[in-house]
């Protein structure tokens, strides 16, 4: 599967953001999907994830309750709610796409998208 993300940018801190990813290929409900992020000069870190029908959800500790993460099966879509930014959450967000659940890890996604900056500015 291919994956595009867009929607970053720059924002204040307190403030929303959502992210959208597009998938391609025909199989995109046989995918978990999920969200990485990685800070300069950090390591990519998990964010988030969606099993395969929507109903279940994963989150980051540091996110819960702020940002949450949907996906359409019918438009192949992934979106990632950012509410109340901090400017810890400043960072390359990533799309990915991967076959087992509850793996955090970026090495368990086999498909990557190629990255969208938010910045949030305190």
């Amino acid at each position: 599967v291919q994956l595009q993300a867009s929607g970053g940018g720059l924002v204040q801190a307190g403030g929303s953001l959502r992210l959208s990813c597009a998938a391609s290929g025909r199989t995109f409900s046989t995918y978990i999907m999920g969200w990485f992020r990685q800070a300069p000069g950090k390591e990519r870190k998990f964010v988030a994830a969606i099993s395969y029908s929507g109903g279940v959800t994963s989150y980051a500790d540091s996110v819960k309750g702020r940002f949450t993460i949907s996906r359409d099966n019918a438009k192949k879509m992934v979106y990632l709610q950012m509410n109340s930014l901090k400017s810890e959450d400043t960072a390359v967000y990533y799309c990915v796409a991967g076959s087992t659940w509850d793996v955090t890890t970026p090495a368990d996604f086999g498909s990557w998208g190629q990255g969208t900056q938010i910045t949030v500015s305190s």
